[in-house]
Formats: structure tokens, C-alpha cells, sequence
């Protein structure tokens, strides 16, 4: 699987003939410096974890230049269709869904999801979910994405169920846990995890400017850290 970060908690993971875009905040980020139309090419389905703009970002404007398919819970699904998603398919904490070469599966996190619109009115988008894209093809890493959350023990339980072997941490403190809790997170309930990758962070000056916590946090233990360079692909 070939991943590439666009910084803050936007991915694209790459495997057979699917090209995954999570969480895209890709316009308005602003440590992402690349074209969002290039590094979104191909996609095929877009995930995302919740409905905060800097998670759900360029996800209309990828389906409307891709044709991907966007994936998220019932919620986001219907409020993207009102500002013209067509392709979706929409689901809700604890289900799977056949998306072909893979399945997503929709975790409990804990944050919150709503979107202010243009009127400075509120509207609540459905619960926060972390994810898990599990490939079908056994050469391929289960990934999951923990989205915006705290650590919390039930980590175990989505561990003992899927197995990833790989974990998309947020780190940046103030929103979602810290380094040391992602840490603490990957070291006490993720034994299936061998590689674990921090997010969320040195997007804004209210986070956390470096992913140093977490790494030092999992100093010799199994699971090895990878932080990421922004928009460089690597391969798990």
C-alpha cells in the first residue's frame, strides 16, 4: 500500500485499483502547498471521519471532479447531497460497507461533528468516527484511522476485531489527545499495530507544532512511529 499525507489528517491510500482520500482538507491548509486537483487524481472513494470542515475540506469538489465514491456516516451523506453529491454510501458507527477491493468500518471516537453554514447557523452532522479500510487482498495492511478522539479503552475492542497492522494517530493536544496519550493509545490497546502514524498536528499554532511526544513515547516498543513528510508517498 503506497500512503501519502497532505498534512493535518488528510491521506490517500493507494492499493490495487482503489485510491482512498481520507478527510481532505486539502484548500485552506495551510501546510499543504501542492494542487489539490493532481494529488486527488484517480480517487475512487473518499472517506470521511466527521463533519468539521477541516476533516470534510475538498470532499464535494473531488467527487465532482472524480466521480469518487464518498463514504462517511448518514448524516454527512445527506447534507453533502443537498450541495450535489451524487455517489455515496452511507453508514453509521459500528457498520461495514463492500466498497469492492475493500471494506470501511465505521469506530466510536470521541470529538464532536457539526458544520456552521453561511448563515451562522449550526448543524449536527452525526456522531465522530475513526475507520477501518480493511483490504481483501492479504498482501495489503488494515488501516485504521482514528479520525479526532481522546484516547478511550474500547481501542482494544476495534483492535481484537480488525487487526490493523497500521494506525493513523492524532497527536496535536487541544482537540484530540496528545503524543504521549497516542502513544500511550498504540503501546495499551493496538498490539496488532506495527506502524503507527501521527496526524493532527503543526497544522495551526493551537496544536501541538511536532509529532516529538509520540515518537519518543514509543521508543522501544513494537509498534515503530513514521512521521511522515508532507505530500511524499511512502509504502506499509
Amino acid at each position: 500500500m503506497k500512503i501519502t499525507w497532505f498534512g493535518h489528517s488528510a491521506y490517500r491510500l493507494e492499493f490495487g485499483k482503489s485510491v482512498v482520500i481520507i478527510d481532505p482538507f486539502l484548500s485552506g491548509n495551510p501546510v499543504f502547498k501542492g494542487d489539490a486537483a493532481a494529488v486527488t487524481e484517480g480517487a475512487t472513494h473518499i472517506v470521511l471521519t466527521h463533519g468539521h470542515a477541516d476533516h470534510v475540506g475538498d470532499a464535494l469538489a473531488i467527487h465532482e471532479r472524480t466521480g469518487a465514491k464518498l463514504v462517511s456516516n448518514y448524516e454527512i451523506c445527506m447534507w453533502l447531497a443537498k450541495k450535489g453529491l451524487k455517489a455515496m454510501d452511507p453508514m453509521n458507527t459500528g457498520g461495514t460497507t463492500d466498497q469492492g477491493e475493500f471494506t470501511v468500518t465505521l469506530t466510536i471516537a470521541f470529538h464532536s461533528s457539526a458544520v456552521m453554514d453561511e448563515n451562522g447557523v449550526t448543524h449536527d452532522l452525526g456522531l465522530p468516527n475513526g475507520v477501518v479500510i480493511t483490504p481483501k487482498a492479504s498482501s495489503e495492511p488494515t488501516v485504521y484511522h482514528m479520525g479526532d478522539t481522546e484516547i478511550f479503552s474500547d481501542m482494544a475492542l476495534i483492535d481484537e476485531l480488525h487487526r490493523p497492522s497500521v494506525a493513523i494517530v492524532p497527536v496535536g493536544d487541544r482537540f484530540t489527545m496528545d503524543g504521549r496519550r497516542g502513544a500511550m493509545a498504540v503501546r495499551r490497546f493496538l498490539p496488532s499495530v506495527t506502524t503507527a502514524i501521527p496526524c493532527h498536528f503543526g497544522t495551526f499554532g493551537l496544536l501541538s507544532p511536532n509529532a516529538d511526544a509520540f515518537v519518543k513515547g514509543l521508543e522501544g516498543h513494537s509498534a515503530k512511529p513514521l512521521v511522515p513528510e508532507i505530500g511524499k508517498p511512502f509504502t506499509v
